[in-house]
């Protein structure tokens, strides 16, 4: 019945607002570290915040937009910014699905599985990088295991301690 009425709540202000913060903050973070955001070995920094999905509904199309203005404005081609910004919005979607119904501390796990999955066919097919599928999904999650993992988590412990002020009681 709670599920339900979560489902049936109103898309309020706030989280129009928490959206775009999400949004704003994964694409910069992308940019400002483009370096290392991009390529066979990658390791995107933003995708740390693929927890706030465990927290709000509006972190889902908040990643989603922040993926893809930062896939647009990196100038990456159209299937990476199409199918890399998907993979994202399926990951949050997963991650948001998943709360309360799993451990806290698996919530970085469809954003690690999916992405190395997505990305590494990309890297393949579009980038053709020249290594097998399997190599390119394995240094794909690796990097999404040290972002999501390595940072997310330590993230999400610094907002469990503000949940109520920032995201109000649901969970």
């Amino acid at each position: 019945m709670e599920d339900l009425q979560q489902s049936t709540k109103k898309f309020t202000v706030r989280d129009l607002a928490q959206g775009a913060i999400i949004a704003a903050v994964y694409a910069l973070l992308t940019i400002f570290l483009a370096p290392i955001s991009s390529g066979l070995i990658q390791c995107r920094v933003s995708e740390a915040m693929s927890v706030r999905p465990d927290f709000t509904c509006s972190a889902v199309p908040g990643l989603f937009i922040g993926c893809l203005l930062a896939n647009l404005l990196m100038g990456v081609p159209i299937y990476d910014v199409v199918l890399g910004s998907l993979a994202t919005l399926i990951a949050a979607f997963i991650t948001y699905k998943m709360r309360n119904r799993v451990s806290k501390y698996l919530a970085p796990l469809p954003s690690v599985v999916v992405n190395a999955l997505v990305v590494g066919a990309l890297l393949v097919y579009v980038y053709e990088v020249g290594v097998p599928f399997w190599v390119a999904a394995g240094y794909v999650a690796i990097g999404q295991a040290i972002a999501c993992f390595a940072l997310g988590l330590p993230l999400m412990t610094v907002l469990e301690r503000f949940r109520g002020k920032l995201f109000g009681d649901a969970r």
